[in-house]
């Protein structure tokens, strides 16, 4: 596939194009409305929360041992379980909308709650999304024949497959490997057994 359509797979799906329209929007308001200092520390601080909830979420949510219930199982099974069984199939790629959404509005919400306004609020979520569309890139890279222009970027996406085709229990960090040294899952490959479950979540008895 020529790097013009891989492009447009990834600005043209239809979850991103949304979440481009909203940080397009919320960008307007922020400018027309705030014009304070502390609105940059704000966005940063969307930013940092983001790397953070990223890594949580992709460790202690998206890698549950797999539940009985049935409906929590099928959304397990569409947010990460079958991205691992077919990690190429651009439509388990992306974290859908109507799960990033309702997230991003809480997020937001409690922001609002300890800020008390919504230039505030709204700069904070832009952090948040912003982080979410740099995430999204790099899933997205990792998993297409796009090849890195820099050599952080180049490790990053060899991280991630190791996550995909090595062990699942290593390498959480998508955007970047920061929180994983944080949190000791950022390992030597060649220190790591493969594991057998690495592409079948649904067959693993416990996480690390």
């Amino acid at each position: 596939m020529k790097k013009k359509g891989l492009y447009r797979d990834f600005f043209l799906f239809f979850d991103i194009t949304i979440m481009l329209f909203i940080l397009a929007a919320l960008s307007i308001f922020v400018w027309l409305k705030g014009d304070t200092w502390i609105l940059a520390i704000y966005f940063f601080l969307g930013l940092v929360a983001y790397m953070f909830t990223e890594y949580a979420t992709h460790r202690f949510f998206f890698h549950l041992k797999a539940p009985k219930n049935q409906l929590f199982l099928k959304l397990l099974k569409r947010l990460h379980y079958d991205h691992h069984k077919d990690p190429n199939d651009l439509k388990l790629l992306f974290l859908p909308i109507w799960y990033t959404l309702p997230n991003l509005v809480i997020a937001a919400g409690v922001f609002y709650l300890i800020e008390s306004t919504l230039t505030g609020a709204f700069s904070f979520l832009m952090g948040n999304i912003v982080m979410l569309l740099i995430y999204e890139w790099k899933h997205y890279v990792a998993h297409r024949p796009i090849k890195p222009i820099t050599k952080f970027g180049v490790w990053v996406k060899k991280l991630h497959l190791l996550h995909h085709f090595k062990n699942e229990n290593y390498w959480y960090g998508v955007s970047t490997p920061f929180v994983d040294i944080l949190f000791g899952t950022l390992k030597d490959e060649k220190e790591v057994q493969t594991s057998k479950t690495v592409k079948d979540l649904e067959k693993r008895e416990k996480s690390l």
